[in-house]
C-alpha cells in the first residue's frame, strides 16, 4: 500500500484512479496491524485493479478529519471519485469482498 503524505496527494489519487481503497490506521493499533495484510492480500488476489493506499491518521490528521474518520481501522472505498463504501472498527473480510464484487465487475469487466 502506498502511504498518503498530504491531503493534496490523497485528493489527486481519488480523482485520478478508477477505484481506490483507503486504509486508515496508526502504528499503535494492533487490530490494524493484523487486518492490513489480509486486506492487501484480498485486493491483490481478487481485486487487483483497485489502488490501495494507507493513511496514518496520526501523521496526516488533516486527511482523516476531512473525511470524518475518528476511529481505526477504517476502510473507505472509492469508485470513480465517489465514496461507495465505508467500514469501521469491526471489519469482516467476507463482508468487504462481497461489497466490492458488484461495483468492481461493473467498472472493470
Amino acid at each position: 500500500m502506498n502511504t498518503i503524505q498530504t491531503l493534496e496527494s490523497f485528493e489527486r489519487t481519488i480523482n485520478t484512479e478508477a477505484a481506490v481503497l483507503t486504509y486508515f490506521s496508526h502504528d499503535t493499533c494492533n487490530v490494524c496491524k493484523v487486518l492490513k495484510p489480509k486486506v492487501e492480500n484480498l485486493l491483490s488476489k481478487k481485486f487487483p485493479l483497485i489502488k490501495p493506499i494507507y493513511c496514518d491518521i496520526r501523521l496526516t490528521p488533516d486527511v482523516a478529519a476531512s473525511l470524518s474518520v475518528f476511529t481505526v481501522p477504517t476502510i473507505i472505498i472509492w469508485f470513480e471519485g465517489h465514496e461507495t463504501y465505508r467500514f469501521s472498527r469491526n471489519i469482516g473480510l467476507q463482508e468487504l469482498e462481497a461489497a466490492l464484487q458488484r461495483p468492481y465487475a461493473l467498472l472493470f469487466d
